[in-house]
């Protein structure tokens, strides 16, 4: 029998330190001989990433030992650090990003081309050649004639010598960014995309294709697709030297071949942003027909086609990504569901029948603690409509008090072009099993519903995005959802911004928290990291002429108009969003008398990776939620200093 308790105070077998526990973060499939790969974040571990190897008999193998990490920060957020080739892994190492390379008999040597080790010289997105005499990559050099900032990076696409001693050799330089070098098999053909700024590259990307055995930079470089409005993706090659790459010159990202041939066309997402290197949202199969996942209404599924018949495959997975084949013909990917954690599988690309092979996660929960998503669209600010995922509360052994309704956290997502995943989240768990409620707001801007709903917030952030979280809102404590007085908000990165924002310059939330999130735009547009260093551009305009309209968006400047207390999370190194964006916030709160508290983690950067970041953050927000909305959480939590405690109203 559920007992009646006040929502909030419910006892949840999903404490903080579970969130960590025998858990790790996938990423990065690789299959290559027989084996397939992946990368494991380990919490427990500091956040070192280690590359896993299932053999081909079903053993599985760590292939670096502590202290490697394998993890690349070329434009800081990283990505694909790692390739695999006739048994030899090269990756890239955290503390130096110098490369490295595993041979066969698991010795572990650097590559000769760098010696720095202050991480001034970056590489990502590797590629070997089949012959064994180069590696070629993405390189990013910091510091450049001495120059600091983003002025002083230069980003161009390099092959590093393997069998014998020499230079590192351009292949393609001038423009500001390099991503995606892929090879065609016969190995004399090599096709990257390049972008420039302002341009991010799910606004503008062109494809190229160069001979990869030219000496010195390529002048014929040849360009197959891409330019102003057209975002390209994910080039390469089938098995036959067919090239493959995915556009969004439709309005949506699909399937293209080299002949600009739709061979998947639908209005649909088939690719995500390329926030990081390595995206991969399709495979081909021997037979040259495709498997290509898409998403619908914050959901993915997978098909199978050959540019003609296209199968759906039958799957409960609803989020799919690192799609690579085997060889033995099957898919593999990275998936899971509302109610499976992320997972590693191979999936039957004739039947869609699914063999898991890595868990990110041990934990197991009785589905009675599990709260399924609601995919809504709700009425929004200028006639349009938004789209959320809902999570009511769910705790079987729990009932609400009659006539009560749960608080509601309102979740906003960083990028801003990131989006609401139908994927098991024991975080949003955490919060639904002691009594509230979540939404997972896919505001304007997000990525997941074509160009135009990403186009949305153009020149229009932090006010697209905060009437999108506010209606959100709003409009479940209209359905009779949710109770309207205890409205919380929370994000990270942008989704902190977008959440500052919220409190800031709209009266409906109590409290909120900040993830790394950013005050200051115009601090943003001075300081950021190179990648980003346009990004505001488009999503608030040009830099410094439009300052006024920067200063205009930003919650510093406009903190004596919020009311409601606020809680900070920033990683002492994190160069995206770096402390100060928290600290100064956090001042002039004090001033005003607003409520707050601040948690700052040493060794972090964006995004925390580390356990103990994990727990202390998730049980703190908690507290500081019990403490503001007069809720007797009952979880045992080490207390959080909150200023100015004596101005909380009951």
């Amino acid at each position: 029998m559920a007992k009646t308790a006040a929502y909030g105070t419910w006892t949840s077998p999903i404490t903080g330190a579970q969130l960590v526990e025998e858990v790790v973060a996938l990423s990065f499939v690789v299959a290559d001989a027989g084996d397939i790969y992946w990368v494991e974040r380990r919490p427990n571990e500091a956040g070192r990433q280690v590359i896993v190897a299932m053999r081909h008999d079903g053993s599985i193998e760590d292939l670096l030992p502590a202290p490697y990490s394998a993890r690349t920060l070329v434009h800081e957020y990283g990505g694909l650090c790692y390739c695999v080739a006739n048994g030899r892994v090269y990756f890239s190492n955290l503390s130096d990003q110098r490369i490295y390379v595993r041979d066969a008999s698991g010795s572990i040597t650097a590559l000769a081309p760098t010696a720095e080790s202050d991480q001034s010289t970056r590489y990502a997105d590797f590629v070997a050649t089949d012959d064994g005499h180069w590696l070629i990559a993405v390189r990013e050099r910091h510091g450049v004639n001495r120059v600091a900032g983003a002025a002083g990076v230069v980003n161009d696409l390099v092959r590093i010598p393997l069998d014998h001693e020499g230079p590192v050799e351009v292949l393609a330089s001038g423009n500001d960014f390099y991503s995606s070098p892929r090879l065609a098999p016969d190995g004399h053909r090599l096709v990257y995309l390049t972008w420039n700024h302002p341009d991010m590259p799910w606004d503008a990307t062109e494809l190229f294709s160069i001979d990869p055995n030219a000496a010195g930079p390529s002048s014929s470089a040849q360009r197959i697709a891409g330019g102003p409005g057209e975002s390209i993706s994910q080039p390469r090659f089938g098995p036959d030297g067919r090239l493959f790459y995915i556009s969004d010159r439709s309005g949506f990202w699909n399937l293209y071949d080299e002949s600009g041939a739709a061979i998947f066309p639908i209005a649909a997402d088939c690719a995500e942003p390329d926030w990081q290197f390595g995206q991969s949202s399709y495979a081909i199969l021997g037979d040259g027909s495709v498997a290509v996942a898409y998403a619908q209404d914050a959901a993915m599924k997978i098909a199978v086609t050959d540019g003609g018949v296209t199968r759906e495959l039958p799957l409960r997975l609803s989020y799919l990504s690192s799609i690579h084949i085997d060889a033995a013909d099957q898919i593999i990917a990275l998936a899971g569901s509302a109610l499976d954690p992320l997972a590693v599988v191979a999936i039957d690309p004739n039947t869609g029948e699914t063999r898991v092979l890595k868990r990110s996660r041990q934990m197991s929960l009785d589905a009675g603690y599990i709260s399924s998503p609601r995919h809504m669209t709700f009425a929004t600010t200028g006639d349009e409509e938004a789209h959320a995922l809902y999570y009511p509360p769910k705790n079987r052994d729990y009932q609400g008090a009659p006539g009560e309704r749960p608080p509601l956290i309102v979740q906003s997502h960083g990028g801003p072009t990131a989006s609401a995943r139908q994927l098991f989240d024991p975080t949003i768990q955490y919060w639904t099993s002691r009594g509230f409620a979540v939404v997972d707001v896919d505001y304007g801007g997000s990525s997941g519903y074509g160009r135009a709903y990403r186009e949305r917030l153009s020149g229009r952030w932090g006010i697209v995005d905060v009437d999108d979280c506010t209606n959100a809102a709003l409009t479940l404590a209209k359905r009779g959802r949710v109770d309207r007085r205890r409205l919380i908000i929370h994000g990270s990165s942008a989704g902190g911004y977008t959440t500052l924002a919220c409190m800031t310059f709209r009266s409906v939330f109590a409290v909120g928290a900040s993830y790394y999130g950013i005050s200051d735009l115009s601090a943003l547009a001075r300081e950021t990291h190179k990648f980003e260093s346009h990004y505001v551009d488009r999503l608030i305009g040009r830099w410094p002429e439009e300052e006024s309209t920067y200063r205009e968006r930003s919650p510093l400047f406009h903190a004596r108009q919020l009311k409601c207390p606020v809680i900070f999370f920033q990683g002492l190194e994190d160069r995206v969003v770096p402390p100060e964006q928290a600290e100064v916030m956090v001042a002039a709160l004090h001033t005003h008398g607003v409520p707050s508290a601040y948690i700052a983690f040493e060794g972090e950067q964006h995004g925390f990776r580390g356990a103990a970041s994990i727990i202390r953050s998730i049980e703190a927000e908690l507290y500081f939620y019990g403490q503001v909305l007069d809720i007797e959480v009952a979880d045992d939590i080490e207390p959080v200093e909150i200023a100015d405690a004596s101005l909380l109203i009951h």
